[in-house]
């Protein structure tokens, strides 16, 4: 859907600020402790981001392969990343 491509991208642009920060962070040699959890805090970003896109594909575009009835393609694409998501 729109409104969920709208707001990964928004998200993503966050996170991009964020790495920007970072970077800046471990070359000032900031706090190490400090420099990790703006990373974690990056990574749930672009975790948030990603299953907003994944929602996005799973309801246009493998929804419309449902129903024109060539869905084998889709879902497989669709495990396959769920298959990397989770190692």
């Amino acid at each position: 859907m729109k409104h969920d491509r709208t707001e990964a991208l928004n998200i993503l642009k966050t996170a991009k600020g964020q790495i920007d920060a970072v970077i800046r962070m471990a070359e000032d040699h900031r706090y190490c402790v400090d420099v990790a959890n703006q990373i974690v805090a990056t990574t749930a970003l672009l975790k948030k981001a990603n299953l907003l896109i994944l929602q996005d594909h799973i309801n246009t575009c493998v929804k419309e392969s449902f129903e024109d009835g060539s869905s084998d393609e889709k879902v497989e694409e669709v495990i396959q990343l769920i298959n990397k998501y989770i190692k």
